[in-house]
């Protein structure tokens, strides 16, 4: 397996407007403590496409995870969005229908792709569920079926958009990054691990967290001294940051330390139920084995 030298997390958001305080950055490099890439700062989704085209540009040895979902569920029902005659193909052309659809949206967010007439029946939103909407969980991706079943995590549908657990806002407004970044930076499981260079990973920052021996449901970390905590159990050196912190930042500074932990192992790179299609379509989430 390659061996990387940088490990950095990104903190995702897909709330409206230019600057997200849910926006965290993380880098672990070498055998240092994990740290935040402009501590304080409150990022723009622009500002952090910026630096990841900065890490390709440079040609950084850096895996680099990313903690919302780079697709739909699709191997359930052959499709993204079955009975929509432009319901893409594969991951990409997702992306690509994501972005036409928000063309007009400022600050990489996604109003325009919900509030198309087909692609909203698909949705539950605010207010109301679309007619095609299924009922109970919503449909779930392969890998949250999976990790469901073996009680390695409990993610939510990314067709549900109500609610503190949901994602896929995120989701939508993180596919339009991965639009700008195809060919810049490769993404697994769907492009191959390349000998040089960085690549991006989709995590749940929750992994993290049970790894580091926290209890499910209390994952979030608010507290340095707790944070280093779970930074000495991943055998990682402390951030020794004192006082009050914020979720988003100690989910970016632990998994940021996890991936540094897990990535060299054979485990997370080979999950027996991801298969060539998935790898298409769906994709997989590091770390679900």
């Amino acid at each position: 397996m390659r061996r990387f030298t940088h490990f950095a997390v990104l903190d995702w958001s897909g709330a409206r407007g230019p600057r997200q305080r849910g926006i965290a950055l993380a880098v672990a490099s070498g055998a240092a403590a994990p740290a935040l890439v402009r501590p304080g700062h409150i990022w723009s989704r622009a500002e952090i496409l910026g630096w990841l085209e900065g890490v390709a540009a440079a040609g950084e040895n850096m895996l680099i995870g990313f903690d919302f979902s780079a697709a739909f569920a699709f191997a359930d029902h052959g499709a993204y969005f079955p009975g929509w005659e432009k319901s893409p193909a594969d991951m990409r052309a997702l992306w690509a229908l994501v972005e036409r659809l928000t063309a007009s949206d400022p600050y990489y967010e996604a109003g325009g792709f919900l509030a198309h007439p087909e692609a909203r029946r698909h949705f539950r939103q605010t207010g109301a569920a679309g007619d095609l909407f299924e009922a109970g969980a919503g449909r779930l991706r392969v890998v949250e079926k999976h990790q469901r079943a073996t009680k390695q995590a409990a993610s939510v549908s990314n067709f549900n958009l109500v609610g503190a657990a949901q994602v896929g806002k995120a989701s939508l407004s993180g596919m339009r990054l991965l639009h700008r970044l195809t060919g810049r930076i490769p993404l697994w499981p769907g492009d191959p691990v390349p000998a040089a260079g960085p690549m991006l990973v989709e995590i749940y920052t929750s992994l993290a967290a049970r790894a580091a021996g926290l209890p499910p449901g209390r994952s979030k970390i608010r507290d340095g001294a707790a944070l280093d905590t779970a930074l000495a159990a991943l055998g990682s050196s402390p951030c020794l940051l004192s006082g009050p912190i914020s979720d988003h930042a100690s989910d970016a500074l632990l998994t940021a330390a996890w991936l540094r932990a897990v990535a060299g192992e054979t485990a997370p790179w080979s999950p027996s139920p991801l298969t060539n299609a998935l790898a298409r379509t769906e994709g997989w989430t590091f770390g679900i084995i």
